[in-house]
């Protein structure tokens, strides 16, 4: 018998105190992948497979464990990198042009733009109707959203640039 001041415990059995498990469904154990269906889900993840898809195929498997899987390639696939690093990363090797502003009283990142090339070239084909939405508190930094899509004559939407910004004060928008 063990005390505390408010607590008893009685060991009766030092074994354990259930039966072995004949079912392990939904122990880590047997949630784990196999080499081959975790190189399938890379595999996909590379072609741009939607996780819906996947999560289909891995059901009809009996695997319904898919989305630790994906945090962990994409975790493996940024090699140390934080998100902002990986945004900037990514965002130079797929040809966007990224602007960012760092707090004046500190260095943490207040705002960051991403615009493509060909969105800015198509901006200053068709200046007329650029159309601003924000949304707010969708990430998980608590950033307002805005998005600027552009309108070409044809009645075709582009978006021109995605900025996160730290609040929506005026000064914010020059």
């Amino acid at each position: 018998m063990t005390t505390s001041e408010n607590w008893q415990l009685f060991i009766h059995n030092r074994r354990h105190n259930h039966k072995i498990v004949v079912y392990s469904h939904g122990h880590a154990q047997s949630a784990r992948l196999t080499e081959e269906q975790l190189q399938q889900t890379e595999q996909c993840r590379k072609s741009h497979v939607p996780l819906r898809n996947i999560l289909r195929f891995f059901r009809e498997q009996d695997f319904p464990e898919i989305y630790n899987v994906v945090a962990k390639i994409k975790r493996c696939r940024m090699q140390g990198r934080n998100t902002v690093e990986e945004v900037l990363r990514l965002s130079a090797e797929r040809g966007y042009t990224v602007f960012y502003r760092n707090g004046e009283d500190n260095n943490v990142l207040s705002d960051i733009v991403v615009a493509h090339l060909t969105s800015i070239a198509m901006i200053r084909t068709w200046p007329y109707v650029l159309i601003m939405d924000t949304t707010y508190k969708t990430n998980k930094y608590n950033m307002p959203l805005l998005e600027c899509v552009e309108m070409t004559p044809t009645g075709k939407n582009f978006t021109v640039t995605t900025t996160f910004m730290c609040n929506e004060q005026a000064t914010t928008y020059k």
